[in-house]
């Protein structure tokens, strides 16, 4: 890997700076491309980019920036993608600071912040060179995230369409699953969430895989067949279905019937029901019913206490004495026959016997 510092001017930043769907984010004259495949979209907030404008207004240092020299002689950005945008923008007129705009500042005001110099590393070497130089010296300001760590390393031709879906503000899977999947588009959490579910948990393995594709049509229809199939099953949304792993219980379950009228007499009773303590789990619950999804309140220390004594210490199944450390609170009628988790439903079990029930 070879290193070159050299002082660029926001003048030649900025110089034919453009930003649009067709040619990207651009700017030294063409010659830079701000924003590669595997960089994330701009997340600054307004307190950041003002800190930048900030920065450059009072002529302190900005930190130091690494282009990546590419075989044709052009650049990439590959560490200060963030700051590039927000100066480039301001000198468009995108945005103001402190009340005024680029365009309202005095002639030399202006030429002071056009003739301000950014150090720039200009890094040449191998893909993967400049892939770990990108992990490496990326440690400031906004961190990236696993999955935007996977692009840069998986970057081509897949990685660009499938981002095209799921990583831009008001993408396709936001509008269609937005209420559905944790996380935000521009951060790479839908993307991350939907190769993780349609992989089986191999997300590197299936990116591998799919690098040199040239769209992503299999990962969009199949996120868009998971959202379609909750919404057939479960046609009324309430907030408790934001988050649930869907994809792994499409993954298993979409081939089965269900009568979405049953499930939803079942959900309001199963929501109304104070001994399900883990309202989110109904969802999973419905699918597999296994009733660890629900987090069944369990018995109290008193409750506890209170079968204990009357039961005078002896076990209800082997009928053995045993202190109270010992034993563990077991349902009479079971939770899913209607029992409840009170008092009078509660039997002091030994821990060999009641896990041995459990099991069952």
């Amino acid at each position: 890997m070879n290193i070159e510092l050299k002082e660029i001017t926001i003048r030649e930043l900025t110089n034919n700076y453009e930003d649009n769907e067709e040619g990207g984010v651009k700017g030294y004259n063409g010659q830079l491309d701000i924003r590669p495949p595997y960089q994330r979209e701009f997340i600054y907030k307004d307190k950041q980019r003002d800190a930048v404008i900030d920065t450059i207004s009072k002529d302190y240092p900005l930190n130091v920036m690494y282009w990546a020299v590419r075989e044709d002689g052009e650049f990439e950005v590959i560490d200060g993608q963030q700051r590039t945008i927000s100066i480039c923008q301001y000198v468009e007129g995108d945005f103001s600071f402190n009340g005024l705009y680029f365009f309202n500042l005095p002639e030399d005001k202006k030429e002071q912040i056009l003739d301000y110099k950014l150090m720039v590393y200009l890094c040449s070497g191998t893909d993967r060179e400049k892939l770990e130089w990108f992990k490496t010296i990326n440690i400031a300001g906004e961190q990236l995230t696993e999955q935007e760590l996977r692009n840069a390393v998986y970057s081509g031709s897949w990685v660009s369409d499938a981002k095209r879906y799921f990583s831009k503000n008001g993408c396709a899977v936001y509008n269609i699953g937005g209420d559905y999947l944790n996380g935000s588009a521009i951060r790479q959490d839908y993307l991350e969430t939907t190769i993780k579910w349609i992989s089986g948990d191999k997300i590197e393995e299936y990116m591998a895989k799919n690098q040199h594709n040239p769209n992503a049509n299999e990962l969009w229809l199949y996120i868009q067949n998971v959202l379609n199939w909750v919404k057939v099953v479960f046609p009324k949304y309430r907030k408790e279905m934001k988050g649930i792993p869907w994809g792994t219980l499409y993954n298993e379950f979409y081939t089965q019937s269900y009568n979405s009228q049953e499930i939803e007499k079942e959900i309001q009773k199963l929501m109304i029901d104070e001994d399900i303590t883990n309202k989110k789990g109904i969802y999973s619950y419905i699918l597999t019913r296994k009733e660890k999804h629900l987090n069944i309140r369990a018995f109290s220390d008193n409750q506890k206490r209170e079968s204990y004594e009357r039961q005078e210490g002896i076990c209800s199944v082997c009928g053995e004495h045993f202190e109270l450390n010992e034993m563990e609170a077991d349902h009479i009628t079971p939770w899913h026959e209607g029992g409840k988790t009170s008092a009078d439903n509660c039997q002091m079990l030994c821990k060999e016997d009641n896990r041995r029930k459990s099991g069952k």
